[in-house]
């Protein structure tokens, strides 16, 4: 039962499927595994024992009747603590939100559900989904599998531990700047920003509208292809064959290699050679409209995130973490006229993004051009927490700010991802491409 604990969802899947595996036991075991970890209440804010054994429960009878659901029928899952479930508590990591408990499941958790995925309940993360490191004092801060003095990625950290440290099969986070690919990336993961309008966000605790995504956090491609699938209620994209000869990529220039760091670095020129070995053409791109809209981000997600947020935070704003409250209180400043303003550039640099990039498969950049802080040190060095924090997220806002899907690939350096970014609504096209390029990677 302990290589349960390390098999993909697929393989977990697979297994159910021949009769290897029973939902009931794999539930039971994934379970006991949280319970007897040690830093189990750092991952997850709360566990929902008695639902996740009725679904497997469930699960098992369908299994012996011969009538699963799909391949992640009876697969636990663990699911980021701002996505409504019914009678257990949903706080977005926030004191703010403290007992907030809904009435009924968020649709894609109604989905995942119908579909026979198994709930084991809600992860830690970053307060309101603000931060891509995180850190977050006011509940807990995950542990990041590679190094446990340094941040584990954010917001969708409680998430990535519960994937990396075996105590989930899969997790379902959401991603507004990079809170899907930052985390995934630090701990060794496939990581899916999807596009943004394409999953509904009812029953989603927001950040920002116009940014926010749903996304998995999977051991492989193929998971976050079926995942992507169930929490849609969907048909996953049939990933046989991928390959990626004749594929055409851009290595993108503007922006993305700014003061990239020695070990991101190192791994995404060798990520870059094993796609060009394995039959891959990669051209350098330059898209001078992108460095236009990059520094327009401080007049975007503060604004909206305040805007969204003001009256909760300001009634109790010493119930938050300061760096997050100052975040937020940095779009108060912001005029109507500026933020209508750079939504208009944003909008015409997108176009410029789309003509630019038109002829290729994906465009590669690293996932985070760092490596994870030191989190004593972000707790107690303000201009440190605030540099990090903007480096972090700097390249995986390149998919936010130009509307794009985005997958995040483990390179096999620890905590340095490949990214890979295609058109809106191309997710099924990017998981082929992304699958082609595991493949190579590993």
């Amino acid at each position: 039962m302990d290589d349960w604990l390390t098999m993909t969802a697929s393989d977990l899947g697979r297994g159910i499927g021949a009769g290897r595996i029973d939902p009931v036991d794999l539930a039971q075991a994934y379970l006991d595994a949280i319970s007897a970890h040690s830093d189990a209440n750092r991952i997850y804010a709360r566990t929902t024992p008695d639902r996740a054994m009725a679904e497997a429960r469930a699960a098992q009878s369908r299994a012996r009747a011969g009538g699963r659901l799909g391949l992640l029928d009876g697969v636990p899952l663990s699911w980021k603590d701002l996505f409504d479930s019914a009678g257990t508590a949903t706080e977005a990591g926030s004191a703010l939100l403290k007992d907030r408990v809904p009435d009924r499941d968020a649709p894609v958790l109604a989905n995942a559900t119908a579909g026979g995925g198994v709930c084991l309940g809600k992860t830690h993360m970053s307060e309101l989904a603000f931060s891509g490191l995180g850190l977050n004092p006011r509940t807990a801060t995950p542990p990041n599998i590679n190094d446990p003095a340094a941040a584990p990625g954010g917001s969708s950290s409680g998430a990535a531990a519960s994937l990396a440290f075996g105590l989930a099969a899969g997790a379902i986070g959401s991603d507004t700047g990079g809170s899907v690919r930052v985390p995934a990336a630090w701990n060794n993961l496939v990581g899916l920003k999807t596009t943004s309008g394409r999953i509904t966000l009812e029953g989603v605790v927001p950040l920002c509208l116009r940014f926010d995504t749903i996304g998995p956090l999977a051991r492989s491609v193929e998971d976050a292809a079926r995942m992507l699938a169930l929490i849609e209620g969907g048909t996953p994209v049939d990933l046989r064959g991928a390959n990626l000869r004749g594929c055409r990529f851009a290595a993108l220039q503007t922006s993305a290699l700014d003061d990239v760091r020695e070990a991101p670095a190192r791994a995404y020129e060798d990520a870059l050679s094993r796609l060009s070995a394995a039959g891959a053409e990669i051209v350098d791109l330059h898209v001078p409209e992108l460095a236009e809209a990059m520094p327009l981000s401080p007049k975007l997600y503060p604004t909206e995130a305040y805007g969204l947020w003001r009256d909760v935070i300001e009634a109790n704003p010493d119930a938050m973490y300061p760096e997050i409250l100052q975040r937020f209180r940095g779009g108060r400043e912001v005029s109507a006229s500026d933020y209508v303003a750079a939504w208009a550039t944003i909008e015409r640099c997108r176009a410029a993004w789309d003509s630019a990039t038109a002829g290729f498969d994906a465009v590669l950049a690293p996932t985070v051009p760092s490596t994870p802080p030191n989190l004593a040190r972000l707790a107690s060095d303000h201009d440190y927490y605030v540099t990090e924090n903007l480096l972090a997220l700097r390249n995986t806002r390149i998919g936010n700010l130009m509307g794009l899907a985005a997958l995040t690939l483990p390179t096999g350096t620890p905590g340095c991802g490949l990214m890979m970014m295609s058109a809106p609504m191309t997710e099924e096209r990017l998981l082929r491409v992304g699958s082609a390029a595991e493949s190579a990677l590993t």
